[in-house]
């Protein structure tokens, strides 16, 4: 076999890509890169692009929200809510900015309102440690 494999996993569709030559993608602590043989790693994506490029020279992007991505014996899985693959750099920069920003966005409203939420219960549980929730 030449270079490895990734399987990609949504929520919504799952594909495998073989023949890789190198995955470039970004975690918390910067940049990074694998190829064949490297040794077995998990790490958490940040949001981005990440960069495949396959035997043949073919280059592709792969915009990610956020991803889980672990390498063993020559496969890299990622798995994430959503992704989007295309080999034209300004098309997938495009669609980075308008849908998954846009899913952020929403995300982050989800996010507060749960916090709220998370706030109202607690206000409404030491209330009834006080006492004050019994009756009415």
């Amino acid at each position: 076999m030449s270079g490895f494999s990734i399987q990609l996993q949504s929520a919504t569709q799952s594909e495998r890509l073989d023949r890789m030559v190198s995955f470039v993608g970004e975690d918390a602590s910067g940049s990074f890169g694998l190829m064949r043989g490297h040794a077995r790693f998990v790490t958490t994506l940040v949001f981005g692009l990440a960069r495949l490029r396959f035997d043949d020279g073919r280059r592709e992007y792969l915009a990610l929200p956020e991803a889980v991505a672990s390498f063993d014996n020559d496969q890299l899985t990622i798995s994430t809510r959503r992704y989007l693959r295309s080999g034209d750099f300004s098309r997938i920069s495009q669609a980075l900015r308008q849908e998954l920003l846009q899913e952020e966005v929403i995300l982050t409203g989800f996010r507060r309102s749960i916090g709220q939420l998370e706030q109202t219960m607690m206000l409404r549980l030491w209330r009834i440690g006080r006492g004050e929730g019994r009756g009415g």
